[in-house]
């Protein structure tokens, strides 16, 4: 059977309808795409709809106005029927995640594309119980993925990768391809680093954790909306560019990483970026600093030039 290609994809399964299903889902939508949801969950189907109705209307502020029919099901062979590609959001346990893609592998010809979202598990492990693995692949997004652009792809072979990529770059998306896999893929390796010693400077007494928070954020955060690391400490180098930073500014890089902490989660410091957090919300609740977040999103991607932006 011919493989559908990404400009031929009309019709989507949204496996899983939780927080990330749902917003996957309001992507497709605003996008003109017809999507078929389901949930094990009993009653799914009343709070993935406001869900995705919410996520639907801060697309219609990014101008995305598409108007794809949402269907749910309650069973999962009614869900996949006729189906042109599969996002699967199951929780991140990998028993469960076999389990399921096994059996989507199962009743679905080998043309259509399986993509299952995982932010630290390796495709290796969840193909392993499926009969044609080399379509399956790994689609990571970062929440909320109808307004953070990234996904990151671990698939078995090129063409695969390219196919999924091609249909995610339709969406607005920025696909990036791993060469090989690796626990936490490329971002949250990236975020887990930061993060062990933003919880280190917490731990050592440096600052309180509304200022580390600032520093970041209006600090590297601001440029990386814009650039990554290595292009960020391109544009640092001066005339000589790169080259020039590595030769002559990299060993005082070496120097901090020397000294960047390893820290232990001890429910002393647990308690302390608890309390943090409390005084940085100052009262607000998870609803209200949630809808702040999508709202700087909004903002951000309206007004964002990508320095090293790839061409259409």
């Amino acid at each position: 059977m011919t493989a559908i290609e990404a400009d031929e994809i009309e019709r989507v399964t949204v496996l899983g309808c939780g927080t990330l299903g749902a917003s996957w889902a309001a992507l497709f939508l605003a996008h003109g795409l017809d999507v078929a949801a389901y949930d094990p969950a009993p009653g799914f189907a009343a709070a993935a709809l406001w869900a995705v109705e919410a996520a639907r209307a801060q697309l219609s502020e990014l101008g995305l106005n598409g108007q794809g029919t949402l269907r749910f099901h309650d069973r999962l062979e009614d869900a996949l029927a006729d189906t042109d590609f599969v996002q699967e959001n199951a929780p991140e346990n990998e028993a469960v995640k076999r389990a399921l893609l096994r059996e989507v592998d199962r009743r679905l010809p080998p043309s259509i594309l399986v993509a299952s979202s995982t932010s630290a598990m390796l495709r290796s492990a969840l193909v392993a119980d499926c009969a044609r693995p080399e379509r399956i692949l790994v689609a990571h997004p970062f929440h909320p993925p109808h307004l953070v652009p990234l996904v990151e792809i671990v698939a078995g072979d090129p063409a695969t990768a390219a196919r999924a990529a091609a249909f995610y770059a339709r969406l607005g998306r920025r696909p990036v391809v791993l060469a090989r896999e690796m626990p936490g893929h490329i971002a949250n390796r990236l975020a887990s680093a930061l993060y062990r010693e933003a919880v280190n400077l917490v731990a050592e007494g440096v600052a309180s954790v509304a200022d580390i928070d600032a520093a970041l954020c209006n600090g590297p955060g601001l440029r990386w909306a814009a650039m990554g690391p290595h292009m960020t400490y391109h544009l640092g180098g001066g005339a000589g560019g790169i080259r020039h930073y590595l030769d002559h500014l990299g060993p005082s890089q070496v120097r901090r990483w020397a000294s960047l902490g390893t820290p232990e989660l001890t429910e002393d410091v647990k308690d302390r970026i608890v309390a943090g957090i409390a005084a940085e919300a100052a009262g607000r609740s998870l609803a209200v600093l949630a809808e702040r977040r999508d709202r700087a999103l909004i903002e951000i991607l309206k007004a964002r030039i990508e320095v090293a932006e790839q061409d259409p």
